[in-house]
């Protein structure tokens, strides 16, 4: 290799069940690198070329700092979405319907009860989860799930107060819903923040097929769409369809195919978001209120036939250019900003569970363009789902095989 190699410490957990992998498995990483080559290193599905230098297989990198990850439980059932309580436990959705809270040492609830029917066939259920910036005082409780309707399923997004026993959720309601519903179980989105002034932003799929995919180029539908409401679902002031002719006045910016990952940049406040590709063309996006940002008229994907998608363009005046992208997927899902202190080297770097690719990624950002990558966790050949930090500054992750990890300085 060109690359210099200063030092190299690697401490591999022994796998548990089918990957041997042990509870207290610790992944030490301490590498020191000038330059590294593209992490990706499979050929791309398509000849289509980035619009800008580093759109896609930037530089690899290598934390320096030593970390570890350990493995708090492997008892969770399909898990789906994360996030802390203000006591630093963590209350997790699982897909059929349950919500979990465990403790930082791994402990797990008994499921609480209370929440609307979910159709959890497919790539639905019980999804995104965040509690309200007054929980403390109010204890209320927003998630993202696929309701079934006589007409289809949906995305919608429901509340309810999480009682003083924690074993259910008082008086939950539906407060939104991302119509047309559609006989389908694909695309649901799904993922729900908070933004800096107290509203929802709520992530929409398409839905997958070739009849519904258009929605997300049409102001009149909810599919394909980053919705912004209050916490009673209703409009919040400043949303940028309002008093455009035939537009739904909750969208925030449309043109997404499956986006199932939304953080918000925890030094500019502004959204970003990651989504699912076709055969190649995953996305990173900063997500600006008004915008389109091109599905399916634009893509670096293709169909899984191997047909072009449309015309098979990549760039189209008036659409927006993902900030990255992938070739081949890496099926990204949750994401979240790190702000701790206890890596520095990570700070505001954004981390990305991959569910096909089976790691996390680590994206060195700077000045809204991505400048390294890092896979982490790639040896343990799970599927992450959602990523968190927690209230100790430690990242927390879920996946779909029901691991929860922590992962954090050594």
């Amino acid at each position: 290799m060109k690359n210099s190699i200063l030092t190299l410490m690697i401490v591999a957990g022994i796998a548990f069940g089918s990957c041997k992998c042990d509870l207290n498995a610790k992944h030490e990483t301490a590498i020191k690198t000038d330059s590294l080559p593209p992490v990706e290193t499979n050929a791309a599905n398509s000849n289509y070329k980035p619009a800008f230098a580093g759109q896609t297989r930037i530089k690899g990198v290598k934390t320096t700092t030593s970390y570890e990850s350990k493995i708090l439980t492997t008892s969770l059932q399909s898990p789906w979405g994360i996030t802390s309580l203000p006591d630093g436990r963590l209350l997790i959705t699982e897909k059929a319907g349950t919500m979990r809270i465990v403790t930082t040492d791994g402990q797990v609830s008994q499921p609480i009860t209370g929440i609307p029917t979910v159709n959890a066939s497919g790539q639905g259920g019980l999804l995104g989860v965040r509690v309200d910036p007054d929980f403390t005082t109010n204890r209320m409780v927003y998630w993202v799930f696929s309701q079934p309707n006589p007409d289809g399923n949906l995305t919608a997004v429901g509340k309810g107060k999480l009682s003083t026993n924690e074993r259910t959720i008082e008086s939950p309601t539906v407060i939104y819903r991302a119509t047309p519903a559609y006989n389908g179980t694909l695309h649901y989105g799904g993922r729900i923040v908070f933004d800096q002034a107290g509203n929802l932003l709520v992530s929409t799929g398409e839905r997958s097929d070739l009849v519904t995919r258009p929605q997300a180029q049409a102001l009149n539908s909810g599919l394909g769409k980053i919705i912004r409401i209050t916490k009673d679902g209703t409009e919040p002031s400043g949303n940028p369809f309002v008093g455009q002719v035939g537009a739904r006045t909750e969208l925030y910016a449309y043109g997404f195919r499956n986006p199932q990952g939304l953080a918000i940049h925890p030094v500019t406040g502004e959204l970003w978001e990651s989504e699912h590709g076709p055969r190649g063309g995953d996305e990173i996006n900063r997500v600006r209120a008004g915008a389109n940002y091109g599905w399916p008229t634009i893509t670096y994907g293709i169909e899984y036939s191997g047909e072009k998608v449309g015309s098979g363009i990549q760039q189209q005046s008036g659409l927006e250019q993902p900030i990255y992208y992938w070739d081949p997927v890496v099926s990204p899902s949750g994401i979240t900003f790190y702000s701790s202190d206890r890596i520095p080297e990570w700070k505001n770097n954004l981390f990305v569970g991959a569910l096909s690719g089976m790691h996390i990624v680590r994206l060195v950002i700077e000045n809204n363009k991505v400048v390294g990558e890092e896979r982490l966790l790639a040896s343990e050949s799970q599927r992450f789902r959602d990523i968190t930090q927690g209230k100790d500054g430690a990242l927390y992750a879920i996946t779909d095989q029901g691991r929860l990890y922590r992962i954090d300085k050594k």
